[in-house]
């Protein structure tokens, strides 16, 4: 089994998640009912992964929590701005 691609299609999935919570908050204005502290922890925690991956190398990691990071500091980003 190539490990790459599981971490990439495992990856892809999760971050992919991300999606339709970004466009509803967009959509709608309002990340009312989205819990602050957890998303600061959600993202601090992708921040640590992508920095890991960085540090061994590994692209998949890399990547995939890269763009989460990108998603979930977005959702972070309108939750401070549309409560």
């Amino acid at each position: 089994m190539n490990v790459d691609l599981v971490g990439t299609v495992a990856g892809a999935l999760t971050t992919i998640a991300f999606v339709p919570q970004a466009w509803r908050i967009w959509k709608t204005r309002s990340a009312q009912a989205l819990s602050l502290s957890m998303y600061l922890i959600f993202t601090s925690g992708v921040a640590l992964w992508f920095l890991y991956g960085l540090l061994l190398g590994a692209w998949p990691i890399i990547v995939c929590n890269g763009v989460t990071l990108l998603l979930a500091g977005t959702v972070l980003a309108m939750k401070l701005k549309f409560g």
